[in-house]
């Protein structure tokens, strides 16, 4: 099953996108949401055990409760879409006494309140990656980067392999010089990963990105290379604790040549960040307090 306040849409003719099992239970879910948009109300199903669906089971022998919400208009979609464009933390509060969710500004965590049939799903902006420097590596670690579903910002000097990048479908940024630091965009979401084998490139660029929110930094290099950037950064009087949390060598497994490799090991580096990063923990299901009043 998926975390709790995993999202699946379906529209009126079948069609869907999103999962909430390994494809135990889609087909069922999509015919009861056809029935929630017919009725434009509200409900709670459970499927697997305890369902009234005794011949929809699932594999692991549980159970899950779904709640169905019809979208009567599109504003609810409108002000979740401006929120996820615009990389803003928001909520959503649904309940099954009433049709019409609600949207809530800022994040609040997955919780849900089983007496009153009112739930609340946060949700965080997704993972930015800002992969910075020149050859393959770079243009692997985009391309799994985006099948794993982060935004990828792509900083490099390397004109060619920025032309290469368009036509595959990125928006690459071309810099001509190291002091070029405001290319670098980010925030509380954003994972900064620097591919440089002239690591003269990196002093300027890295003391920028530190001095910027972010959730990761990593840079390739062998520990002997990372030494001299320690050094460089120092001489501009980058504080020690942030070189410190500089994640180098960079992967989860070292001393990788292949390029898709490492792109793999940085990715997978980043994916179990983000599971214990700050800004992304919390969304862990709780339950609300019988006192929260249902809003309708």
């Amino acid at each position: 099953m998926r975390e709790p306040g995993a999202h699946m849409a379906v529209a009126d003719d079948g069609s869907f996108v999103g999962s909430l099992s390994g494809g135990c239970i889609e087909r069922a879910v999509v015919a009861e949401a056809c029935e929630v948009i017919a009725e434009a109300r509200a409900r709670v199903t459970r499927f697997g055990q305890g369902s009234r669906y005794i011949d929809i089971r699932l594999p692991c022998g549980g159970g899950v409760d779904l709640h169905f919400q019809p979208l009567i208009d599109g504003a609810l979609a409108q002000q979740a879409l401006g929120s996820i464009d615009a990389r803003h933390p928001f909520s959503l509060e649904l309940s099954t006494d009433t049709s019409v969710p609600r949207f809530i500004p800022n994040w609040h965590p997955t919780s849900w309140n089983v007496d009153l049939g009112l739930a609340r799903v946060g949700h965080w902006p997704i993972p930015r990656l800002v992969i910075v420097g020149h050859g393959e590596a770079v243009s692997k670690l985009a391309w799994h980067g985006r099948a794993w579903g982060a935004e990828i910002n792509l900083v490099t000097p390397d004109a060619v392999l920025a032309d290469r990048l368009m036509h595959d479908g990125f928006e690459p940024r071309v810099i001509h010089s190291p002091s070029d630091t405001l290319a670098l965009v980010s925030d509380a979401w954003t994972a900064m990963i620097f591919l440089f084998h002239d690591h003269d490139w990196e002093p300027a660029l890295i003391a920028h990105a530190l001095a910027r929110p972010h959730f990761y930094i990593g840079a390739m290099g062998s520990k002997r290379a990372h030494s001299a950037r320690c050094a460089a950064l120092r001489l501009r009087d980058v504080p020690e604790a942030a070189i410190d949390g500089i994640s180098s060598p960079i992967g989860l497994f070292h001393s990788v040549r292949d390029p898709a490799t490492l792109a793999i090991s940085i990715l997978a580096e980043i994916a179990d960040r983000v599971r214990n990063h700050g800004a992304f923990i919390g969304a862990k299901p709780t339950l609300m307090k019988p006192e929260i009043r249902q809003i309708g």
